[in-house]
């Protein structure tokens, strides 16, 4: 059954629980638009995403770093979409949906 909203969204934006950015991206492409754009906040993850884990000192950096590594790794290889990391503040990635 299809939802009234499927692709009606133009735009949208996630930062929300770091460690269901994958899940969040599953029903965000039904909702945005082909050509849509989904954006989702602080994918270098201070930087720590760059770094051997060992260099990923402090607690809560360590907690969420596996999953924006997964995150980001899977963005790149997802054929529905077209992305770019852009290293502002804690890095944003955009997608645009393709299909």
């Amino acid at each position: 059954m299809q939802s009234k909203q499927e692709g009606t969204f133009d735009f949208a934006f996630v930062d929300a629980d770091k460690d269901n950015y994958i899940r969040y991206h599953e029903l965000l492409l039904k909702l945005v638009k082909i050509g849509g754009i989904i954006g989702y906040d602080n994918t270098l993850w201070f930087g720590s995403v760059a770094v051997p884990e060992e260099d990923a000192k402090e607690e809560f950096i360590r907690i969420h770093r596996k999953s924006f590594m997964e995150l980001n790794s899977f963005l790149a290889t997802d054929p529905r979409i077209e992305s770019s990391l852009i290293s502002i503040g804690d890095g944003l990635t955009l997608c645009r949906r393709l299909y």
